[in-house]
């Protein structure tokens, strides 16, 4: 996916860390280790002691929510005319009871059981129609040019950029996620490790004014081999090359590509080891207790897991507010949508289901929120195997603090050239990513004050808040 940053000075950090540590290396050496310096946080809603921990999962590609969310008992035939080829059969539609309703029925995808599980217990919610927005804009609005609209619409690497930086309306270096960090790092005190941890590579969402995201695999960090961090046990082979190789890092460098080289190897090391250290409480091997909740062998599974596992270490990094990414690709559904869809909503709800499980058997259900992105909607209208890339998109939020079991936000009038559509139901969002977003930052502890830190633009919508956390 691509990066508006790449001629940034984080780039040149990145390409200074790949000259010292190698392609695999990189991924450590992005721990962001400078302390915030008596950082004020404002009218901060955070409590002193608390754990909080937010999940982004992007949905790589554009995700069809017109069949993840489906018209159900009468407004179901209304929806099968209207979508043809890629109408789910009726029997596969699973009904669900929100708490609030607008008059119409609806039901899940049959791929997402266990999310309707969650659902059901009120540990999710579904919130509709998002996307993209420089301001509130109508069908009139978007038709005779008097209303703002996100420039390149459709693109997938624009929209994704537009989505993890929520401001679409100018060139932005930073995501919503980083600038949360920004805010919020304080509150991690002397902590070695970033506020927020990439387990799907580099992206734009995470990275803000003074957080790096600092980037690992679903293994665990990449380090050095048989590298030894801190150097103070016995001269073995071993630590005998690594304090060699920590004199050669420490010496005075006048150059800035070496100096710059040398600072991110030492952190890359540093942080390696302190992740390590962490991830040993859930392995077996290093004397810890394996998670007892299972989690599918795939991708996002692995993923999740993996942020599971950095969740349960928390109190060894010092950590009390974290922000972690994931992903998963292949949501680009132009042809073959029907039983692609199936797969991809089979692993979402198995992993989601599965994260959900691990953080009530960590104990901090209530304190760590998940939340889907993805570029865009699809066009409820069908190629002929598939959909096209669209606009509005139907999101799903899961954890114990999750206002579950409803859905938030109005779904568009499901209707081709209806008052909502921009063309072959391309349907404009109801609700701006920056409303989506600022629900979550204010649960994370953004204060009133600070939200348009994080969210310049929040100021022109009507909800900073949703409700659903």
């Amino acid at each position: 996916m691509t990066s508006p940053n790449l001629l940034t000075r984080r780039s040149f950090l990145r390409q200074c860390a790949c000259a010292a540590v190698g392609t695999a290396g990189v991924a450590g050496a992005l721990l962001d280790l400078r302390p915030m310096a008596a950082a004020s946080l404002g009218n901060t809603d955070a409590l002193s002691g608390d754990y909080r921990a937010l999940v982004c999962l992007f949905l790589y590609g554009g995700n069809d929510a017109n069949n993840l969310l489906v018209p159900a008992g009468a407004d179901y035939a209304a929806y099968a005319t209207a979508r043809g080829g890629l109408a789910l059969p009726q029997a596969n539609v699973l009904p669900i009871a929100p708490i609030t309703s607008d008059g119409r029925s609806f039901g899940l995808h049959s791929s997402l059981a266990e999310l309707k599980g969650l659902f059901d217990q009120r540990k999710m919610a579904v919130v509709a129609n998002v996307g993209t927005l420089v301001e509130p804009l109508t069908k009139v609005q978007y038709q005779n040019g008097t209303g703002r609209k996100p420039p390149q619409l459709f693109s997938h690497s624009d929209q994704q950029v537009q989505w993890q930086t929520s401001v679409p309306d100018v060139a932005s270096r930073t995501g919503w996620g980083g600038r949360t960090g920004d805010l919020m790092r304080a509150l991690n005190g002397s902590a070695q490790v970033s506020i927020c941890v990439s387990i799907a590579g580099n992206n734009t969402f995470q990275i803000g004014e003074n957080t790096v995201p600092y980037a690992v695999s679903s293994s665990g960090s990449v380090g050095l081999s048989n590298y030894v961090y801190p150097n103070t046990a016995g001269a073995t082979n071993d630590t005998i090359r690594s304090r060699a190789l920590d004199d050669l890092l420490a010496m005075g460098h006048t150059n800035l590509f070496e100096k710059t080289h040398a600072g991110i190897m030492q952190r890359s090391l540093q942080g390696g080891a302190l992740l390590k250290g962490a991830l040993q409480l859930t392995d077996p091997a290093n004397g810890g207790t394996a998670l007892a909740t299972a989690f599918p062998n795939t991708g996002l599974g692995g993923q999740l897991k993996l942020v599971a596992r950095l969740i349960r270490g928390r109190d060894v990094l010092g950590l009390r507010r974290q922000i972690f990414f994931v992903s998963v690709g292949g949501y680009d559904t132009h042809n073959n949508q029907l039983a692609a869809q199936a797969g991809l909503f089979a692993e979402l709800s198995q992993a989601l289901a599965a994260f959900h499980a691990a953080t009530v058997e960590v104990g901090v259900a209530d304190s760590v929120t998940s939340f889907t992105c993805s570029d865009f909607g699809r066009t409820y209208q069908t190629n002929g195997a598939g959909s096209d890339h669209g606009w509005g998109s139907h999101h799903l939020v899961v954890g114990g603090a999750v206002r579950g079991g409803d859905i938030y936000g109005r779904v568009p009038t499901l209707a081709v050239n209806g008052p909502d559509d921009t063309g072959n139901g391309r349907w404009i969002p109801t609700t701006a990513v920056d409303e989506y977003a600022a629900t979550m930052a204010r649960w994370f502890g953004v204060s009133a004050t600070d939200l348009p830190t994080v969210l310049p633009n929040i100021g022109r919508f009507a909800h900073p808040s949703l409700g659903f956390v």
